[in-house]
């Protein structure tokens, strides 16, 4: 099992965006993802989440809050628990990142992005103001085929998977 963090740094209603099109072998290949990364050896999450946002982005975390836990399967990688954060405050000036191409994104035009199905369940939590949660999402050939909020089951045929209410 990986542990990673995976942070949506806010700013005028909107979210600053990763686009990932910079690596040739990249499981989030073309997709648009927040800011993080993998944990180095003795990190704490926000140890992780702070390094990784200023070698991604060249900006200092001043306010951020941990939000939740995902586990994420997928049939092409280790599993891998994801701490969620998101920042709303900061300092230093955005840089170009080898990964991907930055970019602020308002939240109202997330749905529009090339974004993992998953990603559109805790967008919705983020939103909601929900409480510090646990989400699995597990994927099989890049298509997600199962998920669990708190332990219950979400049934994905039914869940709504837009931002809007």
């Amino acid at each position: 099992m990986t542990l990673t963090t995976l942070c949506y740094i806010e700013k005028d209603d909107s979210y600053l965006m990763m686009h990932r099109i910079k690596k040739e072998k990249d499981i989030n290949k073309d997709k648009w993802i927040g800011i993080g990364g993998h944990f180095e050896s003795g990190e704490s999450p926000e140890e992780c989440l702070l390094r990784e946002t200023r070698e991604e982005t060249g900006l200092t975390l001043t306010s951020y809050r941990c939000r939740g836990i995902i586990t994420f399967l997928c049939d092409d990688i280790t599993d891998y628990y994801m701490f969620l954060y998101t920042a709303d405050g900061f300092t230093g000036t955005l840089k170009n990142c080898n990964e991907g191409t930055l970019e602020w994104v308002c939240k109202s035009k997330l749905e529009e992005l090339n974004l993992w199905k998953g990603d559109l369940i805790f967008f919705r939590l983020l939103e909601e103001n929900a409480p510090f949660f646990s989400l699995k999402l597990s994927y099989k050939n890049n298509i997600l085929i199962h998920a669990s909020l708190n332990g219950k089951e979400l049934d994905l045929t039914t869940a709504s998977f837009s931002l809007r209410p």
